[in-house]
């Protein structure tokens, strides 16, 4: 079969984390994903690079950070700043089914690319903007990071121990969940209703809405007990002592989620501690003393050797890897989770599979400008057309590694 988004035509505009994995999404999925870059620094991502600490010489190959979330592409680098470059984005733009963006609100508008200017050509376009807070409200022109967007969706607030300060995350939960996710959704949706009616539409996405949206059991709290619990007090935050994360002697740690009581029940018969079972969703100092001892039980014998012990026993308790245990774990080499493109970086497959359509890298990620030529050719520029925009700096070839 062919890949489900065959000759779909995507326009990104975007950088960094959220719009690019997005059209990674699209991109693994089978759409023509065409990075278009500016002529000067590109997409910064290519040089966010993490320093060698094992005496490694520093690369000047882009970012594997880069490579990972732009592989299946191809570059424009292309100058919108110049009425030449606006002009030749909008007939590219004629062609295409969807532009990804993710400046603040207002930027392309006034670069001339925004949606009214290429839905005036294209009425069929999906146009999807990503942002922080979104196209409209108080705070649509404020600047702002995954941290910011999840402490104003509340989400942040509930994420810690008790009695701690908030946690911090390494996976960016708003960029990702509230914009790469989202985004992809909203396109996929979106396109489908511009193929049965031929009216495309504009996608507003806001990052902090996306967080709010996903924070359910906070909400549900308020609803139920006219407050969220405190932090590190809910049912899935430490609350109860049949769902939390207990340290073994080794100094590593055991993630439990036995909050059904069949999972408790079973647990703590193979514990040898029965008479732990009553407290499964004991809270306030009762939680407190059955968390204690089941920690100290814990506490006995080293991960692997848990791990071991309740192999054959449906119980809901897993260890808490790190990331290069997980990336060699059996499931997730089952599951082929793991791939590496022809450059060697080893990256993740997509997280969903379909049948019938076996995903494959048929393209590393791009040098900036790499497919320049090769872009405006297949949408009718003349050779005499892209001789001038190269001549004047408008768009440029690929240049060496950075």
């Amino acid at each position: 079969m062919s890949a489900p988004l065959d000759g779909v035509r995507v326009l990104d505009l975007s950088r960094l984390l959220p719009g690019p994995v997005c059209t990674l999404h699209l991109a693994d999925l089978g759409a023509d994903v065409v990075k278009v870059e500016d002529t000067g620094a590109g997409d910064y991502a290519r040089s966010l690079g993490l320093a060698p600490t094992d005496g490694r010489a520093a690369s000047d190959a882009p970012s594997a950070f880069f490579r990972m979330v732009n592989r299946n592409k191809r570059s424009l680098a292309l100058d919108l700043k110049a009425p030449a470059g606006r002009e030749a984005f909008l007939r590219l733009a004629q062609r295409a089914d969807v532009i990804v963006e993710s400046f603040r609100p207002g930027v392309v508008d006034k670069l001339g690319v925004g949606y009214a200017a290429v839905a005036a050509r294209n009425p069929r376009i999906v146009y999807c903007s990503i942002t922080g807070y979104g196209q409209t409200g108080p705070y649509r022109d404020r600047a702002g990071h995954d941290i910011n967007y999840l402490g104003y969706a509340g989400v942040l607030d509930q994420t810690g121990t008790s009695g701690g300060p908030p946690a911090l995350s390494n996976l960016q939960v708003a960029d990702l969940l509230g914009g790469s996710m989202n985004a992809s959704t909203a396109i996929l949706a979106a396109l489908f209703g511009a193929s049965r009616t031929g009216q495309g539409s504009h996608v507003d996405v806001a990052m902090t809405e996306g967080s709010l949206a996903h924070n359910i059991f906070a909400l549900h709290a308020i609803e139920s007990l006219g407050r969220v619990q405190a932090r590190g007090a809910d049912l899935l935050t430490g609350g109860v002592p049949c769902y939390g994360v207990y340290a073994t002697q080794d100094g590593r740690y055991l993630a439990v989620g036995a909050l059904e009581s069949k999972f408790w029940r079973v647990l703590c018969e193979a514990l040898d501690r029965p008479d732990l079972i009553a407290g499964q969703l004991s809270t306030g100092h009762a939680g407190a003393l059955v968390r204690q001892q089941l920690a100290a039980v814990f506490a006995q014998q080293t991960q692997a050797q848990w791990i071991e012990r309740l192999a054959d026993i449906e119980c809901c308790v897993s260890p808490v890897l790190s990331l290069d245990e997980s990336l060699a774990d059996a499931q997730v080499r089952a599951r082929d989770m793991i791939v590496s493109g022809a450059d060697g970086i080893r990256q993740y497959a997509p997280p969903f599979r379909l049948s019938g359509h076996a995903f494959a890298i048929t393209r590393s990620a791009p040098a900036q400008g790499q497919h320049s030529v090769e872009i405006l050719r297949e949408a009718g520029f003349s050779a005499e057309e892209i001789g001038l925009l190269a001549d004047s700096g408008t768009i440029s070839e690929p240049r060496s590694a950075r």
